[in-house]
């Protein structure tokens, strides 16, 4: 990795990245931009040098409001004319007022007993909640708070104005809100590498504003449900969901966050017993486990058979493999309500052993692997690290090919596409190659070539923290190429669901083919279904596995 103390990045980086923001989505985007978006773009290029950049200082942070006493920044010297720029240039409002939602965050303790005394008598509060409720008391309106508050602060209370804008371009420039101009500096800092991989300017992610609006739609609805869940207030989840039904969601680009938030609105519904509503919710939904919780419902609804119908349609055509798994066990109980014979339930057989271990600090995972050491020549705690990283590596080409639509921006560590049931599609003449090539060549060579070549580029398989290239050789040495390919071919069939399950531990011997896969369990803890379809699926192609199950001595 990059020696970060080697890296100085420049006194006005953050203004340059900004820049790049604004260069690459006017490029892409201007046609879909409003009037005052290109209004707001257009006045901040034509801002002096350091108005540009405390401006940048400004929206990068969280505000709203700001203390002109605060904002100290070395690189541009005295603020105060700065400032007097960029509020006649209307991108900055003073305050002629203010709430004490905004004085709570923006003044100490100290500081409010200085300028509300002695209307608040110093000494008397033990706290600052109960001060501020002593203020609050005082009913004094936003203007008269503002000017009591100058008594310890005398100079501007300030707030960038556009920020919904940037706000908007980050989102034009990654397609997602979880990325910022964070992963500008990340980069720059060396902390984080991208894989060069070519972007799609030709299948832009938003077609158009309506498109933009409509997941802009999405996200807000999905805040909202998650202010009302973090706020305890359920009760008003249905209106919720009555609003998110009323929308049409036209455009490819909200269909994903416009999928997830049907399915975890409807699970919370359902767990209210608003079985209408949640069926509504998951019948919108084409994402997995929509099709499932909607048999459950219908199943304990006693509408026996529409669950029927639903589960031999998941059954001739799955989502994946665990909606398959759901269904064959959910028909069975619904077939006998249908007057159908009790049919026998498989059980599963997988390869269990005991370990007596005395308890310690240390997981138990750890403890178990050090105690296999007797048996093999090295036990490797890996969970799902060790086998989706040899997938990434094996597939990386695979992973970023240029398929449209699939690279929007240059900070992207999977395509779009990548979790969707398209994936493979879309790539199958590749994959077919790939998959011949892996199955003529030394795999360990493969492996470490790989990871020599895209070492600590980001890719979503490749966990870099918890793999090197010592344990890649050993486990492609050790495993069967036949093993191996299987594994991979399973992910291939269902990337989300399939790069998790693999058990915790991989215990490897001295020679090829001696090794095992082995998932722990302490005391109370048991086999999940995720789990529990890796383990039946090594069984098919005699991948050696088995589970430990911990019991503490005394």
């Amino acid at each position: 990795m990059t020696d970060l103390e080697t890296i100085e990045l420049s006194p006005h980086y953050y203004r340059d990245n900004f820049l790049r923001l604004c260069d690459t989505v006017e490029a892409q985007y201007e046609d879909i931009l409003t009037n005052a978006e290109r209004d707001v773009l257009t006045c901040f290029r034509q801002l002096e040098f350091k108005a540009q950049c405390l401006y940048v200082r400004l929206v990068s942070r969280t505000g709203p409001w700001f203390r002109e006493s605060k904002l100290k920044y070395q690189e541009l010297g005295a603020i105060a004319p700065i400032l007097n720029e960029l509020i006649d240039c209307k991108m900055v409002l003073e305050a002629d007022g203010l709430t004490l939602e905004v004085v709570t965050r923006l003044y100490t303790r100290r500081e409010l007993q200085q300028a509300f005394f002695p209307d608040v008598p110093t000494g008397r509060f033990a706290s600052k909640a109960t001060l501020l409720c002593a203020i609050e008391a005082l009913s004094l309106d936003e203007k008269k708070l503002l000017q009591t508050l100058r008594g310890c602060d005398s100079q501007r209370l300030i707030a960038p104005l556009g920020v919904e804008l940037v706000e908007n371009l980050q989102i034009l420039f990654f397609g997602n809100r979880h990325q910022s101009l964070t992963d500008f500096v990340l980069e720059d800092l060396g902390v984080t590498r991208y894989f060069s991989y070519q972007l799609d300017r030709n299948h832009r992610l938003f077609s158009n504003r309506d498109a933009f609006e409509e997941y802009l739609i999405c996200a807000a609805l999905s805040d909202e449900h998650r202010i009302l869940l973090e706020a305890g207030q359920t009760d008003t989840l249905p209106e919720l969901a009555e609003q998110a039904l009323a929308l049409n969601i036209r455009f490819p680009s909200s269909e994903s966050r416009w999928h997830r938030l049907c399915n975890s609105l409807a699970r919370d519904l359902e767990r209210q017993e608003y079985w209408e509503t949640a069926l509504q919710l998951y019948q919108r939904s084409k994402l997995h486990p929509a099709r499932e919780r909607r048999a459950r419902i219908l199943e304990r609804c006693g509408d026996w058979s529409a669950a029927d119908t639903l589960c031999t349609h998941m059954l001739l055509h799955p989502w994946c493999e665990a909606e398959q798994e759901a269904a064959a066990r959910i028909q069975p109980r619904v077939k006998r309500k249908l007057g159908g014979s009790r049919q026998a339930r498989q059980r599963d057989a997988f390869t269990n052993v005991t370990l007596s271990l005395p308890a310690g600090d240390d997981s138990v995972e750890h403890l178990a692997a050090a105690h296999l050491l007797d048996q093999w020549q090295a036990v490797h705690y890996v969970e799902n690290s060790l086998m989706s990283s040899l997938f990434g590596l094996a597939f990386w080409e695979q992973i970023f090919e240029a398929v449209p639509g699939a690279f929007h921006h240059p900070y992207q560590s999977a395509p779009a596409d990548m979790y969707e049931r398209t994936f493979c599609a879309r790539r199958q003449d590749s994959i077919t190659t790939r998959l011949d090539q892996l199955r003529s060549s030394n795999l360990a060579d493969v492996l470490r070539q790989a990871y020599q070549r895209y070492q600590f580029c980001r890719c979503n398989w490749v966990d870099w923290r918890r793999i090197n290239v010592e344990l890649v050789e050993a486990a492609a040495r050790t495993i069967p190429a036949a093993h191996l390919l299987a594994v991979w071919e399973r992910i291939l069939f269902d990337p989300l669901e399939n790069r998790r399950g693999f058990p915790d531990l991989i215990a490897l011997g001295s020679r090829a083919g001696d090794y095992c896969l082995i998932e722990v369990k302490g005391p109370g803890d048991a086999l999940q279904d995720n789990q529990k379809r890796w383990l039946r699926y090594f069984q098919t192609q005699q991948i050696p596995a088995q589970v430990a199950w911990v019991e503490w001595t005394t």
